[in-house]
């Protein structure tokens, strides 16, 4: 008897579930491959063993879907159709020369020391986003979080990351954050969206095409009300304000070509900022095994096929669009992974509704880009003495110089003048704050590795010599 094709899954957030589920179903050998200790990613994260919640499910919703999605792993891996690797950080993905099929490259563990070698004949990327964050004066002080990171937290170890709270920035995930936390027992001081009544006006028709969307929306909107949160709607932070941790941020409203108003400063005392501008999609994986992009997200074919054979991409990693987006695209993978790995031309008839859902999905997210845009101008008013890149501890300052005195006309330029962009994070977090100061495009960098490697780890591998 022939033996099973195997499919390596990377990532299991809601792509990659619905992708292992899926051609499990199949027949197929799924390994799905996460850096977390417990499936589900940002949207389905867990609470950690031994937090002991006692109300478990409260930070979450669409519990029926995580509840379908958590069963039907289990039920693959009682069977043993799918092994799921848990605490694996992914750090590169590589073709076999002259065979077919991959080498999926991992550090096991928290510590993160421990190489682990995985092989299979096809791959589906499912890694997600990660946070754009646009720095200003005291974003590095204590005290200043990411919208996710607080949102973390909050699920993920049930514990606030202060008691009176600031939620600002733009894009949906503002909402949810700001409930979480006036639910959990926060006092969430305000939440502050660039965005206004006027830009969701003008996208209506695209967005009313989705009205679960929107009554979800309305539900977290109705919660604020209930907990007292003040909504600053065409607003945004100037600056955070604070001695040895955050005290206090200074809010303004923006007129219509997004800047700010004269006049319209007011300071807000906190200890908490969860900050966020948005999501950018995971592609250091799909750039490693040569994919190409469009734009800053994988490009993909109607099966979520990548350009490279025998490789998928589904979820954020192809475009942000949210949990229903990524159910779908991990839907059909998983189909086109299935029937192609058996040597079969897949039926595009098996996905139907999942397409459908695609679509509806992707015309939805096109209309957040536009009404989530940060606001115009924002690199402009930022003091050149400004932390930029945390990491290296590069200015706004220098980064103008690099760009106009030196003559640097893309990021890579800049990024060997400044430092900017060449510590732990690798760009991720100062790359779209680089892009707006200098005007260059934000062209995600290929990058060897997806994550640091232990000089151990590279040492042991087999063909290391």
């Amino acid at each position: 008897m022939t033996e099973r094709p195997r499919l390596a899954v990377v990532g299991a957030g809601p792509a990659g579930l619905a992708a292992a589920l899926t051609a499990a179903a199949r027949g197929v050998r799924v390994l799905l491959v996460d850096a977390a200790d417990q499936a589900g990613g940002q949207l389905y994260r867990q609470p950690a063993v031994g937090t002991g919640p006692r109300r478990p499910h409260a930070p979450h919703h669409r519990q029926r879907t995580w509840q379908r999605l958590r069963t039907g792993l289990e039920r693959h891996r009682a069977a043993g159709r799918i092994t799921h690797l848990t605490d694996h950080h992914v750090w590169c993905v590589a073709g076999e020369y002259g065979s077919a099929g991959f080498t999926v490259y991992a550090l096991r563990g928290p510590g993160q020391e421990e190489g682990v070698t995985v092989r299979a004949d096809a791959v589906v990327l499912a890694t997600g986003g990660y946070e754009r964050v646009l720095p200003f004066p005291g974003w590095t002080l204590p005290g200043v979080v990411t919208a996710g990171g607080a949102q973390a937290m909050l699920k993920g170890q049930l514990v606030l990351p202060g008691r009176t709270a600031v939620v600002a920035g733009t894009g949906p995930l503002l909402l949810p954050v700001a409930a979480g936390l006036a639910a959990a027992g926060a006092r969430v001081a305000a939440l502050v969206e660039s965005a206004g009544p006027a830009a969701l006006a003008r996208r209506a028709p695209a967005l009313a095409a989705q009205p679960g969307k929107l009554a979800e929306g309305a539900g977290y909107a109705a919660r604020l009300l209930r907990h007292g949160v003040r909504t600053l709607t065409r607003h945004t932070v100037l600056a955070a304000h604070g001695a040895e941790r955050l005290e206090a941020v200074t809010v303004t409203a923006l007129d219509r070509t997004g800047r700010p108003r004269p006049g319209t400063a007011r300071r807000l005392r906190c200890d908490t900022l969860a900050v966020g501008h948005g999501l950018l999609p995971h592609t250091d994986l799909a750039e490693t095994l040569g994919c190409a992009l469009s734009g800053t997200a994988v490009r993909v074919d109607a099966e979520q096929r990548t350009d490279v054979p025998g490789v998928w991409a589904a979820g954020e990693t192809t475009g942000v669009g949210g949990a229903a987006l990524a159910l779908a695209e991990g839907h059909i993978a998983g189909h086109s992974a299935a029937a192609r790995l058996y040597g079969t031309v897949p039926d595009p008839r098996r996905w139907a509704a999942a397409d459908r859902a695609r679509t509806r999905a992707r015309a939805f997210a096109a209309a957040l880009d536009v009404v989530y845009a940060p606001p115009s101008g924002w690199a402009d008013r930022l003091p050149d003495e400004t932390v930029v890149c945390r990491c290296e501890e590069v200015t706004a300052g220098r980064v103008r110089e690099a760009a106009g005195t030196l003559g640097a006309g893309d990021a890579r330029t800049v990024k060997l003048l400044t430092r900017a962009g060449m510590g732990w994070c690798q760009g991720r977090m100062c790359g779209p704050a680089v892009a707006g100061l200098t005007g260059c495009p934000l062209d995600p960098g290929r990058r060897p590795f997806a994550r640091p490697v232990p000089l151990g780890v590279l040492a042991g591998l087999p063909d290391a010599g």
